[in-house]
C-alpha cells in the first residue's frame, strides 16, 4: 500500500488564496441576511464563511477554458437581448386572453464535454424568461428544458437550435481551441457564421 500523499504547505496556502471571493461573497450574503453592516457582525459572517469551506470543501472542478473578450460581448450582448424579446413575449402573452399556453420539455443534446460550460449554458438557458432546465444529465451532455409556449419559440426544432445557439456563443466566449474543435465549431474568429460539423458528439 503506498503512503498517503498529504498536499505541501505552498499547495495548501495557494488553493486558500485562489477561494477568496468565495469566502467573501458568503460574508456578503450573511451580512444581507442579517440586514447588520456592523464590524462584529461582518467578522462573524467571515468566519462562518471560512468553517463552512473548511469543513464542507467543494470538489475541484477541472476547467481548461480561456476568456475571448469578442465572445464574451457577443454573449453578454445577445444574452441581454434575448431577455428583453422574451421578457415582451411573456408580458404580451399575460395581456392577451389567448388559450392556455403550449409548453414543452425538449431534450437537448449539448456539443460540450466540459462540466463547467454545461452548467453555464444550462444557468444562461433559465434566466431567459419562458425557459428553464428541469434536468440535466453530465455525462452525456443532455439537458431537458421547459419552455413556456412552444409555438412562441417557433416550435421544438426552433427551441433545441435556440439552446444549441446559447452553447455555441459560450464556448467561443470561455471555452478552449481544443474544445471549440471537439464540438465540431471552427475556430475563434468566424464564429458568426459558423455551424457545427455533423456527428461532433455522438
Amino acid at each position: 500500500m503506498s503512503p498517503a500523499t498529504h498536499p505541501r504547505p505552498q499547495e495548501v496556502s495557494r488553493r486558500w488564496w485562489t477561494r477568496w471571493p468565495m469566502a467573501l461573497w458568503l460574508t456578503v450574503v450573511w451580512v444581507l441576511l442579517w440586514g447588520s453592516f456592523t464590524p462584529g457582525n461582518i467578522a462573524a459572517g467571515l468566519v462562518l464563511a471560512v468553517l463552512t469551506m473548511w469543513l464542507l470543501p467543494m470538489p475541484k472542478v477541472g476547467f481548461d477554458g480561456r476568456v475571448w473578450l469578442p465572445g464574451v460581448f457577443v454573449l453578454l450582448s445577445r444574452f441581454a437581448w434575448e431577455v428583453v424579446v422574451a421578457s415582451y413575449q411573456i408580458a404580451s402573452y399575460a395581456l392577451r386572453r389567448d388559450p392556455t399556453p403550449h409548453g414543452a420539455v425538449v431534450r437537448v443534446r449539448l456539443r460540450t464535454h466540459s462540466d463547467v460550460l454545461l452548467t453555464i449554458t444550462a444557468q444562461f438557458t433559465s434566466l431567459v424568461p419562458g425557459s428553464v432546465v428541469v434536468e440535466a444529465h453530465r455525462l452525456s451532455g443532455v439537458v431537458y428544458v421547459h419552455v413556456f409556449d412552444a409555438e412562441i419559440s417557433g416550435g421544438i426544432e426552433a427551441a433545441k437550435a435556440t439552446v444549441l445557439e446559447q452553447e455555441r456563443r459560450i464556448m467561443y466566449a470561455l471555452a478552449s481551441d481544443a474544445e471549440i474543435e471537439a464540438a465540431g465549431y471552427p475556430p475563434r474568429g468566424v464564429f458568426r457564421v459558423a455551424r457545427p460539423r455533423e456527428g461532433a458528439r455522438e
